[in-house]
């Protein structure tokens, strides 16, 4: 029996270390797994949280349709779309939000984080969890590949799925489980939790001087050169470790350890395997750039394939419901 797969990504900026790390490189490693049937959507709607610039949103969602493209998403293995192509998911919230009770929202921890941090909280913002939790539940995924920090809003999907599923005595939403990413947290250039909503972040496609002085921007400590240095603490361990093999982080590990080396030498050694490293997709994003009208066709296609199963969840749900 295949096994169904469902993620997302938000366009509200260019993909950076974390969106590839922490889900990219798992969202095209899964498309090859015998048996499995991968959903992944651009969540443009999500994005509206916290971008509304018009052109930045149509562009970054192209933006982001290539990235996968370049990186090997293959749309024969795949249903690749954008989710404002499929209205029925926002039907859907609403009625998910019909069952749910606030104060399952306002224990969120992406929207406490958010006002935390000094953003704005819109209706919007504080309504995300419920269309997160239409866009997995409509297509009855058995499975969302997450990072840690994403587990919450899965059980917060659980919920509202139970919820519908008890008050209209039908069992209409399969559970979804969180399918847990290997990868740990990446850090951004602050320390904290790389992404686009903080400003610290890694872009993919950056190269040569743009990229150095990123890299060479990450936060470190105070320690003096010539001190010892704990690997587990810094940011550019960490990332280094992303791209490193098991020797070769060993072996950083225990120059840090010995003191003697600055924390200027670490970043470069990360500059080194950052560059390399996505050469190969910066070549083929080329090519895609070039041949656009093949993207847009892609997600026209994976948007009719998505649709045709999110009508017949959203039938059922309006017949439990008692709208038809």
């Amino acid at each position: 029996m295949a096994v169904r797969v469902l993620s997302g990504v938000q366009p509200s900026a260019k993909l950076h270390l974390g969106n590839y790390f922490g889900a990219l490189k798992q969202h095209i490693d899964l498309q090859n797994e015998p048996e499995t049937v991968p959903f992944y959507f651009i969540a443009d709607f999500h994005a509206m949280t916290t971008l509304q610039d018009a052109e930045a949103m149509r562009r970054n969602t192209l933006d982001v349709a290539v990235d996968y493209l370049a990186f090997g998403l293959d749309p024969k293995k795949t249903v690749y779309f954008r989710q404002s192509d499929v209205p029925e998911v926002t039907e859907l919230a609403w009625m998910l939000g019909c069952v749910t009770g606030m104060g399952l929202l306002e224990r969120a921890h992406s929207y406490k984080d958010k006002i935390a941090k000094g953003i704005s909280p819109s209706v919007g913002l504080f309504y995300y969890p419920v269309l997160m939790a239409a866009d997995i539940l409509i297509y009855k995924p058995n499975y969302v590949p997450v990072g840690q920090d994403q587990v919450q809003h899965i059980e917060m999907t659980q919920d509202m799925a139970q919820y519908f599923n008890n008050v209209y005595r039908r069992e209409v939403f399969v559970r979804p489980e969180p399918r847990l990413s290997r990868t740990p947290k990446v850090p951004g250039t602050d320390g904290e939790k790389m992404s686009k909503s903080y400003g610290n972040t890694i872009e993919l496609g950056l190269t040569g001087k743009e990229l150095k002085k990123v890299v060479m921007s990450i936060k470190t400590d105070s320690t003096p050169v010539e001190a010892p240095k704990n690997p587990e603490t810094c940011n550019v361990f960490a990332l280094y470790a992303l791209f490193a093999t098991e020797a070769e982080q060993a072996a950083l590990a225990e120059r840090y350890r010995k003191g003697g080396m600055g924390y200027g030498e670490a970043k470069k050694l990360l500059l080194e395997k950052i560059e390399p490293y996505f050469a190969p997709y910066r070549a083929k994003r080329a090519e895609l750039v070039k041949n656009l009208d093949y993207v847009r066709e892609v997600l026209r296609d994976g948007a009719e394939r998505a649709r045709a199963v999110a009508a017949q969840t959203l039938k059922e749900a309006k017949e439990a419901a008692g709208l038809i």
